[in-house]
């Protein structure tokens, strides 16, 4: 048989021989199809850190909507003789009430200084924080990502003139747009509460409807850079194209289309958004911005510890644990929740 120069161009014939049966079993990778979302659960339920930060959110909700229902005390009763109890601490009165063999519930995080339970306190503070940051954050998603599909799909000079309307947002002070819109809604607000069906704008405060309005004027700038620029590129796609010759409107590329196609960045911004809100609500309570009296919010129940520092430290410790262990686990989950919904984070 005669030597093949190494370095020959030569083409071989076995090289073309038909593949066999185990040859093409070699190169057949076999993987189960899924769609978008088990995929992305999938690759969750992966993540550790994520899911205990899950585990531990949906354990704060229980704490905070299902427990109060059970709890026999109301966040804003007052019982005289508890005021200033410490954690597992009985009043004079309920230590002779005990004695009579009467039953009387603990109080576990004690009370504060006008007699009401601070745990049950706690839990309905936890649950205006945990709404305010929900809520905003469905608003900031709302108004955002409209915002920022229009800017992106449309382009040119009306992509350029609604940014500039965000560039300009960006400038503003939020904590002066609040105490200005605190001041002016106070009268008609008051006015409103007065009206039948209508008790809830009392309950909640000017200060807190104050704030949804500057979420809602201010805060869906960020989701509305992001999303203008994910239109950007996805609407360049060969499906945008189609949909465009198929005679689909503007309205519903965006609608179906194209805000279907950031469903996964939604998501993960979203969920980032939320502590960021907590944050803020908790930040404009402990100025005395937030939620009205006696409805407490995490914030609010900071700032009256405070002033209470050195002689009732054990008030601020509970508030001030509960709103980092949120902002933690929901910025935890946000992280899991980028790593799994991203497409281009995928191994």
């Amino acid at each position: 048989m005669p030597k093949t120069n190494p370095i020959s161009f030569q083409l071989k014939v076995d090289d073309f021989l038909p593949a066999s049966d185990s040859d093409k079993q070699s190169l057949v990778v076999m993987r189960e199809s899924v769609s978008f979302w088990r995929d992305g659960a999938r690759r969750l339920r992966k993540n550790k850190i994520a899911m205990v930060s899950l585990v531990v959110i949906i354990l704060i909700m229980i704490f905070s909507f299902i427990v109060p229902a059970f709890y026999p005390y109301s966040y804003e009763t007052q019982i005289r003789g508890s005021e200033n109890l410490a954690p597992m601490q009985y009043s004079e009165k309920e230590i002779a009430a005990m004695d009579a063999g009467e039953s009387v519930f603990p109080h576990f995080l004690g009370t504060d200084k006008l007699g009401r339970d601070y745990a049950v306190r706690v839990m309905v503070g936890s649950r205006i924080s945990l709404m305010v940051g929900l809520i905003a954050s469905a608003i900031i998603l709302i108004i955002g990502s409209i915002y920022g599909s229009i800017a992106g799909f449309f382009g040119g000079w009306v992509d350029l003139i609604m940014m500039r309307v965000v560039d300009i947002i960006y400038t503003v002070p939020d904590i002066l747009l609040i105490v200005l819109i605190s001041f002016a809604l106070k009268s008609p607000l008051e006015q409103l509460a007065s009206q039948p069906g209508f008790t809830w704008v009392q309950t909640l405060g000017t200060n807190l409807i104050s704030i949804f309005i500057v979420f809602a004027l201010l805060y869906w700038v960020g989701m509305a850079r992001i999303v203008r620029g994910q239109v950007l590129t996805l609407k360049e796609s060969e499906y945008v194209t189609a949909a465009r010759a198929l005679g689909a409107s503007n309205g519903r590329i965006i609608r179906k289309h194209l805000l279907t196609n950031c469903i996964g960045t939604l998501i993960v911004t979203t969920t980032l958004q939320i502590p960021s809100s907590i944050f803020t609500e908790s930040f404009l309570s402990f100025l005395g911005l937030g939620v009205a009296v006696p409805l407490p919010s995490l914030g609010s129940l900071a700032s009256a510890a405070v002033n209470g520092l050195n002689t009732y430290p054990y008030l601020l410790l509970a508030p001030a644990l509960l709103i980092s262990l949120i902002i933690l686990s929901f910025n935890l989950l946000g992280d899991g929740l980028r790593d799994a919904f991203d497409p281009k984070m995928k191994n």
